[in-house]
């Protein structure tokens, strides 16, 4: 999961630095402090703007517990945060396994906004409208869904597909 997260103020990354030195800061490569947490396991992005990008959690929740959490631990390190964060799911990243192998030459063909050339990445990158994710389809039957805001719509492109490539007889199993 990605989350975007604001918490509506300016904060000062250097005053983090000093109360929190594990964290990450090197502003002259990147303009964000990176706050990683052990449980959840993530990674949480803090601008001075008070915008925050929550990467590497498995669920919403674990990623609104992630947020919170540093939000928590920023208060109890003296750091002046007044509003709790708002927090918005921007992408999912899921694998999953079509229990078979696919053809995917012959789905390049059939399948509209898709794109395989094995020289270049050796999996058919299929761009859904509905719902709107791009999906990285291997001859193994393998996948990876990106793009999704919600865990339905991922479970939606999956079987999209799925129900595609049986319809037209592109799955061996």
């Amino acid at each position: 999961m990605v989350a975007s997260a604001d918490i509506r103020q300016k904060i000062d990354l250097i005053t983090i630095t000093k109360k929190f030195p594990k964290t990450e800061y090197h502003p002259k490569q990147f303009p964000g402090l990176v706050f990683r947490l052990k449980i959840p396991k993530t990674a949480t992005l803090i601008f001075s703007s008070g915008k925050m990008v929550c990467t590497g959690s498995k669920s919403e929740e674990q990623a609104i517990k992630a947020v919170n959490t540093v939000v928590q631990k920023l208060r109890e390190g003296k750091i002046e945060v007044l509003s709790e964060a708002t927090i918005q799911i921007q992408n999912i990243v899921a694998s999953a396994n079509l229990g078979g192998k696919v053809y995917l030459e012959e789905a390049a063909r059939q399948l509209p906004k898709s794109m395989y050339e094995p020289e270049q990445f050796p999996g058919l990158i299929h761009r859904m409208a509905e719902p709107k994710t791009v999906i990285l389809l291997f001859a193994s039957g393998k996948l990876v869904c990106t793009g999704a805001k919600q865990s339905a719509e991922v479970y939606r492109a999956v079987n999209n597909l799925h129900n595609n490539l049986e319809q037209r007889n592109l799955m061996m199993y």
